[in-house]
């Protein structure tokens, strides 16, 4: 194998891993919640205290939006994290999770002088895991492909046809 030709092979390789990591994260953030009937993001967003936090409030105090949002959170993290891990529809997944870990970020930013009642896993100033993943996603968003995936099986076989 020429030098150019195994670079773009460990690109490749790189970029495969990184997209199943991060899928695999989303999807099982998006089971574990569909998995326990106790689960809501009341909580999370009762925290909020930056830019979004009225709209995030508001949600809290409508328990009917709430149970939407709820389930519009677990069901997008199970089908970005789906489409990552198979590389089906992928574009649409990566911007997806981009905007949804974006709303997580907004939502309890790490910045000065913002104090939450449930402790950061880390210490943390103003970049946080959420805020890497999504710049990651957006890094894997913008190469032509992230490996083997069922979207190069079916982008193949349209081309062919």
């Amino acid at each position: 194998m020429k030098d150019s030709s195994m670079s773009r092979h460990m690109q490749s390789v790189g970029l495969t891993v990184l997209r199943l990591l991060i899928g695999w994260h989303i999807l099982y953030e998006g089971i574990a919640k569909l998995l326990n009937p106790g689960w809501s993001s009341a909580g999370f967003l009762k925290e909020s205290k930056w830019i979004f936090s009225g709209v995030f409030n508001w949600i809290v105090s409508h328990p009917d939006v709430l149970k939407v949002v709820d389930f519009l959170n677990t069901w997008g993290l199970i089908l970005i994290g789906t489409g990552l891990i198979l590389g089906l529809f992928f574009k649409a997944a990566s911007v997806s999770g981009i905007l949804l870990l974006l709303l997580y970020y907004f939502a309890v930013p790490p910045l000065v002088g913002l104090e939450y009642s449930v402790p950061a896993e880390g210490s943390y100033l103003i970049v946080n895991k959420t805020l890497i993943e999504a710049a990651a996603l957006l890094v894997l968003s913008v190469f032509p492909s992230c490996g083997p995936g069922l979207d190069s099986l079916i982008f193949k076989k349209g081309k062919k046809a």
